[in-house]
């Protein structure tokens, strides 16, 4: 069987299974540093954890025996990091301690009783500590990498070049899109080629330009597709020369323009002093001034706010 024509980008990926996995081992998310990344971090994380529940049971311990008629709630909390108490104001001489913070009212004190300052200490320099070994750990798995930079840098460059083949695969699939049939004559054939407003609902058009004629008119009422079919041209084409497949049956062509003019829509401006005519009329005196045999231009209506 002949080769897939991706067979050689895939062949070219390097999995890097083992620093792939070492990576996922220690880091679980773009916040979290894994317990198993290191056995001192292990050690460390172990310890404060200890702290914690040491200065949990001395504080219920406060909270609900000689300390409970000096609190304004028998509850723990943080501030600045450091565990609390909140003690009503005429009792704050009575608790021993450090003072962090006050409620809004004023009515009572956030204190750290001296009883666990030290315990509180300890995890600020568990904290530091843990720190310092996670900024290790990151430096080691930086230092792995790097070793593979090549690989890396290869398989990243490779695999959004996958990524956007199979994104243009999906989306012509969705379309139910066809790859247009090129040329470099000017020349547009779009069969039942459907804008991407809707592309499943909106009302096909069949348009030739380039063959007989290189010039093409378009007439008609209000809300007939005039706009529409105008945008479509100039959709398609960008598209097909983005390397995209486009929204029309097959046998579709395409000219490969090296540029693509388009004036749609009032581009009136107060600042300049524009109107709608006036401003139409700019642009097409700058389009005229650069387009040439191998430019696509689309006007839409050119006489729109003046008489003609």
């Amino acid at each position: 069987l002949p080769g897939d024509s991706l067979d050689s980008m895939f062949d070219g990926l390097s999995p890097l299974t083992p620093l792939s996995t070492e990576i996922r081992r220690c880091i679980l998310s773009e916040e979290e540093i894994s317990d198993d990344a290191s056995p001192n971090l292990r050690r460390i994380r172990r310890s404060i954890k200890s702290c914690e529940e040491k200065i949990h049971s001395q504080l219920i311990s406060l909270v609900n025996g000689s300390y409970r008629t000096y609190l304004q709630d028998a509850v723990i909390t943080m501030r600045d990091g450091r565990y609390c108490i909140p003690i009503k104001s005429e009792y704050k001489g009575q608790v021993p301690g450090m003072v962090h913070d006050q409620s809004s009212t004023v009515s009572s004190f956030f204190g750290e009783p001296m009883a666990v300052v030290k315990l509180n200490n300890d995890i600020r320099e568990l904290e530091i500590e843990e720190a310092k070994e996670i900024e290790v750990i990151l430096s080691t798995l930086s230092a792995q990498a790097d070793l593979h930079r090549d690989e890396i840098r290869y398989d990243l460059e490779n695999m959004v070049e996958l990524d956007f083949i199979f994104a243009r695969a999906a989306l012509a699939m969705e379309q139910n899109a066809n790859e247009p049939i090129f040329n470099t004559e000017g020349k547009i054939h779009l069969r039942k080629a459907r804008h991407l407003i809707n592309a499943k609902k909106v009302v096909p058009i069949d348009l030739s330009l380039g063959e007989d004629f290189d010039l093409l008119i378009v007439t008609g009422p209000n809300t007939g597709g005039k706009t529409v079919s105008l945008k479509t041209v100039g959709l398609l084409t960008l598209m097909g020369q983005s390397g995209l497949h486009i929204p029309a049956l097959d046998r579709s062509s395409l000219s490969v323009f090296d540029e693509v003019y388009a004036d749609i829509g009032d581009e009136q401006s107060i600042e300049q002093s524009l109107s709608t005519f006036s401003s139409h009329m700019t642009n097409v005196v700058s389009f005229l001034d650069k387009a040439d045999r191998n430019s696509l231009v689309l006007f839409d209506e050119l006489g729109a706010g003046t008489d003609p």
